[in-house]
């Protein structure tokens, strides 16, 4: 089996041009990096404004359907993703749409001109720890169980961040509302 061999480095730019190592699993990582790591995706390079001048941009690194170019497997771990800009060219904040809820429609109708986008190379790759960009702050409930003091920026890092799962969700093997037969565990009913 293939898989994609993300680059080691402190940075984007870094991850682009001069790669520590690359790996495919974080133990792997943490051992070409000799310190921990994390699985980030960051934007990098200049903004085009069409995705064209992007794929020129980049030939050789994206998937380009104009000449029918496929990266290699291991290679595929840039992307083109398209982002909105302000008039300075500085990204956009849309903010959040309150529904509407009238003439039978929830949403207001869109605006009349569209943002502005831009086409930027978004990366992907495992960023080594630094000084100057420390991981990501623990889990809460890894904080909670470790009965460690925690400072007043640690718990505002925490608060701030998504919640991530413990360990990944394992696929089901039976739905929801089924459940097995006590008497021959291979036979699937549904549940009421």
């Amino acid at each position: 089996m293939t898989a994609i061999l993300y680059p080691v480095a402190t940075s984007a730019d870094q991850a682009l041009s001069q790669p520590k190592a690359q790996a495919t699993r974080e133990r792997e990582a943490v051992r070409a990096a000799g310190e921990p790591v994390v699985f980030t995706t960051e934007l990098a390079g200049p903004a085009f404004a069409t995705r064209e001048a992007a794929l020129d941009a980049y030939q050789g690194r994206l998937e380009d359907d104009r000449s029918g170019f496929t990266p290699a497997i291991e290679d595929r771990w840039c992307k083109l993703v398209e982002q909105a800009v302000t008039e300075a060219g500085r990204p956009a904040s849309l903010g959040p749409v309150q529904p509407t809820c009238q003439d039978g429609h929830r949403w207001p109708a869109p605006p009349a001109v569209p943002p502005r986008t831009a086409w930027r190379l978004a990366v992907s790759y495992w960023r080594i720890a630094s000084a100057e960009r420390p991981l990501d702050a623990p889990q809460a409930r890894k904080a909670r169980r470790s009965k460690q003091d925690v400072d007043t920026a640690t718990l505002r890092a925490i608060a701030r961040q998504p919640l991530r799962p413990v360990e990944p969700q394992q696929p089901l093997d039976i739905g929801l509302f089924e459940t097995r037969l006590p008497e021959n565990p291979s036979i699937v009913v549904p549940d009421e």
